[in-house]
This record gives structure tokens, C-alpha cells and sequence, in this order.
């Protein structure tokens, strides 16, 4: 079929649009003899049957496996060189309970940014001294609370937290292990607003003034430096940026090791995973032996001991397990020229995939409930929004006879969809379903009128709205 040019370079039309496409999907999904996509074990139309939809959906053995994964191939490739490295859950792409517990259980320790999810956290029986607590601008609330429970690290992001973060560890009669967070002037090469280690940025401090900042760390009793935190973007592929970073970051913890010691090295997170047929991340354990080896060789170089290394991912644990199912609402085809463009409208949107009216993301899409050998359309999967920017899949092919009722399901969505979900236009943050082993269970529930009416003062005691959800308006016209 020739290329239609309305789709991007990169998208190709499928010879089969049924296929589910290598490295976008949980390690379980496949179809069905009946045709139906399945994840842990658990069809498309058995989850919509359950729990409605638009429905996140997370392969909990595959979460479970990633993140065991990426700790063993961490674990054997710093012990290779001398030495150990911490892994963080960046609990910003994903955090429940649950998933907390499935990351502690792997052997790995967990990243916050905030009250609430230093809050969710310690409520899923995570040892606080396996917490890591970032951020721009941490209150003094939420310092003085990460304090008192004895987090194990605070990063250090601005020269006033120095003060704050000793006051509260003074308060509570604790030493509080502290980071530097550094720009290093080194950036990943994607998008703009993902891109967190340019010069002229909210994140760390200048280098230059890192010295300065350690010294006077170092002057507080209640703080105990233990070395320099960097994150150079999101979705890397290589491991070009973290050598360049590494590099430079080495050459500052060489020097502050004349004046005391600095027994780690955070480098932060970011590892990339394919969204599209397009991306081709690097393997997890290509990435371990790199980092590996630029770490050794640039301490061999400074002729310095090798630090206990950390590393802060998210994205790659849970984003590839993550999947959401939605019902298509209406279909509109649209002519441009000699070609056409068939708009798929579904029950969700932008509340909850916000990642490509922030970032421009682009994700991949297939029929969940059936198969068809109907030629391929170009598709745009647009939300219920009122914008004409709430698009969440801008293009794929589907099977042309796509229609209303059917179930479609967006892959890779794991990670900073439920975590950046809204109510925009009084809409219900859907519900998070893990599957594993042939069954489901809830482990976020989802959000009812009610409940977005019970914030609401102006709403009389005991008054309800009147009005069925969007499930039960389903149940009775199915």
C-alpha cells in the first residue's frame, strides 16, 4: 500500500493491523484464538466487562520482572567493576501501594518528590530509610516529616535547603544523609520540557558552585554529605549523555574527595522505552555494562576509589507493563485532498494520557476485542475533550471497519499517565486494574460523580446528582 501523506515518514501501513508490534507490549499480551488481546492472562472484553472503561491496565508480573530484572543486570555489571549500586524506583511515573510493595520486593528502594507520595510510600510499609525524597521546592512541612521518620536521603536541589534540611534534622536529634543535585550541563536529546539538566533551569545548582554548597554541608553537624545526584532527560536510548555526564560529574566528586569523603554517585534516571514501530531503546543490559564501564574507566583515569553508584528509573519498570482500554464513541472520517484521515473518538483522553498535549508523545494503537482483515486506515484516537489539542494517539492504522462500541488499547502506558491524570471537564480519574496469573483486581479505584461532587461545598448534604456513571450508562445500553 503507498505511503499515505498524512501519516508521519516513520509510520508505514501495516501489512496486518492486528499485529501487536515487538517491544510496546507487557511481556503477557497476546491475542486470543477468539481474537481478543490478552493481558496476564485476561481479555480485553473480560476487563471492560469488569470494570468499564476507559481502564488502566497493569501487568503485574511483568512490573514485577522488569524491575527484578534491571536490579540483577545493575547488580552484576557494578560488581564486575568493584563496586554496588542503589536502584530507586522513580515513583513519579507510577505510585500506588501496591506497586511500592512490588518494587521493595525486587530489591529496590523508592524515589519520592512530594508529601503525598512520601505519604503513600510509608502507608505501603516501605522502610524509610529505603526512601529518597526530591524536589525544587520541598516545604518545610514536608522536610521536617521526611526528617522525623528517617528518610534515608534528602536531595539537596537549592542553597536554602542546606539550612532548612539541617534545622529540621537539629529538631528531631537525627543526621540526615543529604545529595547535591548538580547540572552538569549535559541534556538528553529529546524533548524540550523533558530535558532536565540545561544551565538555565528550576532543577540543582551550577556546577561551579557545588564546592561552595558541599563545603557548607559539610559545616553542619546534622547533615552527612554522602555525593552528587545529576539527571540529564527522559527517554535516552544510548549512553552517550550519561558518559559525557559521568565524566564531568567524576571530575567534581575527584575534587571534593581532597576535602572529605563522598562515598556515592547518583546519575539519576531516564532510561527510554519504545512508544512506537520507531523507537529503539537500548537494551537493559546494554545500558548496566555502559554505565559500567564509563564509571570505571573515568575513575581509573582520576586514579579515585570507585563510589557506590545510584540510579533513579521509573519509565522502563512500569511503562511497557502499562496498557489502557478504551470504548471507541465515534467515528469521523476526514478528507483532506485525496486522502483521508478517520478520527477515532473514545471515552477517555487527555485526563487521563496528558503526555501528548504536554510533550507531543506519540503512542501506538490496537483493536482490543476482534480481529479484522479490513484494509488498514490511517487513524487519530482523539479524546471527549473539549480541546482540539486532547489527541492520544495522533497516528497508527487500524482496521478500516474500526466502529463505535469497539474496544481499542493503547500500549506503554505505564508510566506519567495515571500519575498526571485530571478531572478536565468533571471527568473521573479511571480506575488501575493488575492483572497476573488469569485474574484482576483493582489496586487504584476509580473516581464516580460522587466523588468529584464531594469536594464541592456548594453541594448540599446527602444531594446526589441524579445522573448514572458512564459504566452504568454502558450496562443498560449494551
Amino acid at each position: 500500500m503507498a505511503h499515505n501523506p498524512l501519516a508521519p515518514e516513520w509510520l508505514s501501513s501495516p501489512a496486518d493491523a492486528n499485529t501487536l508490534a515487538d517491544g510496546l507490549w507487557p511481556a503477557s499480551a497476546q491475542r486470543s484464538d477468539a481474537g481478543t488481546i490478552t493481558i496476564g492472562g485476561v481479555s480485553a472484553p473480560e476487563l471492560a466487562a469488569q470494570f468499564g472503561t476507559p481502564l488502566y491496565v497493569i501487568d503485574e508480573t511483568d512490573a514485577r520482572s522488569r524491575a527484578a530484572g534491571l536490579r540483577a543486570a545493575f547488580d552484576t555489571e557494578f560488581a564486575r567493576i568493584g563496586t554496588t549500586v542503589r536502584v530507586y524506583y522513580a515513583a513519579k511515573a507510577f505510585l500506588s501501594t501496591e506497586v511500592a510493595r512490588w518494587m521493595v520486593d525486587a530489591g529496590l528502594n523508592i524515589d519520592v518528590c512530594s508529601g503525598g507520595e512520601l505519604a503513600v510510600a510509608l502507608a505501603a510499609g516501605v522502610e524509610p530509610g529505603r526512601i529518597g525524597f526530591h524536589g525544587n521546592n520541598k516545604s518545610r512541612t514536608e522536610i521536617d516529616d521526611a526528617t522525623r521518620v528517617g528518610v534515608g536521603t534528602i536531595i539537596i536541589d537549592s542553597p536554602i535547603e542546606i539550612d532548612r534540611v539541617a534545622e529540621a534534622a537539629g529538631r528531631h536529634g537525627v543526621v540526615q544523609n543529604v545529595r547535591l543535585r548538580v547540572n552538569s550541563g549535559v541534556h538528553a536529546h529529546t524533548h524540550e520540557f523533558l530535558a532536565t539538566s540545561h544551565e538555565d533551569q528550576k532543577f540543582g545548582v551550577v556546577f561551579e558552585d557545588a564546592p561552595a554548597l558541599v563545603a557548607a554541608i559539610r559545616a553542619r553537624p546534622s547533615l552527612n554529605f554522602l555525593g552528587l545526584h545529576c539527571h540529564i532527560g527522559s527517554q535516552i536510548f544510548g549512553v552517550d549523555g550519561f558518559a559525557e555526564s559521568a565524566s564531568r560529574l567524576l571530575s567534581l566528586h575527584a575534587e571534593l574527595l581532597t576535602s572529605g569523603p563522598v562515598p556515592e554517585l547518583n546519575l539519576g534516571g531516564g532510561f527510554g522505552i519504545a512508544y512506537t514501530s520507531a523507537d529503539d531503546p537500548s537494551p537493559i543490559a546494554d545500558l548496566a555494562a555502559g554505565l559500567a564501564d564509563i564509571v570505571a574507566a573515568e575513575c581509573a583515569r582520576r586514579d579515585i576509589p570507585l563510589p557506590v553508584i545510584a540510579i533513579e528509573p521509573g519509565r522502563v519498570i512500569v511503562g511497557p507493563a502499562g496498557v489502557t482500554l478504551y470504548e471507541v464513541g465515534t467515528i469521523k472520517p476526514v478528507q483532506i485532498g485525496e486522502h483521508t484521515r478517520l478520527y477515532v473518538s473514545i471515552d477517555g483522553g487527555m485526563s487521563d494520557n496528558a503526555r501528548p498535549a504536554l510533550y507531543g508523545a506519540e503512542f501506538s494503537v490496537r483493536l482490543a476485542d476482534r480481529v479484522s482483515h479490513a484494509a488498514p486506515a490511517l487513524v487519530r484516537i482523539a479524546g471527549k475533550h473539549c480541546e482540539s489539542g486532547d489527541i492520544v494517539v495522533d497516528a497508527d492504522y487500524l482496521p478500516g471497519d474500526v466502529a463505535p462500541g469497539d474496544l481499542v488499547m493503547v500500549p506503554a502506558t505505564g508510566a506519567y499517565c495515571w500519575s498526571l491524570a485530571s478531572n478536565y471537564n468533571y471527568v473521573g480519574r479511571p480506575p488501575v486494574v493488575a492483572v497476573a496469573g488469569g485474574a484482576a483486581r483493582v489496586i487504584v479505584r476509580g473516581e464516580t460523580i460522587e466523588d468529584l461532587l464531594a469536594r464541592d461545598v456548594g453541594v448540599s448534604t446527602g444531594s446526589t446528582s441524579g445522573l448514572r456513571s458512564t459504566n452504568e450508562m454502558k450496562e443498560t445500553t449494551r
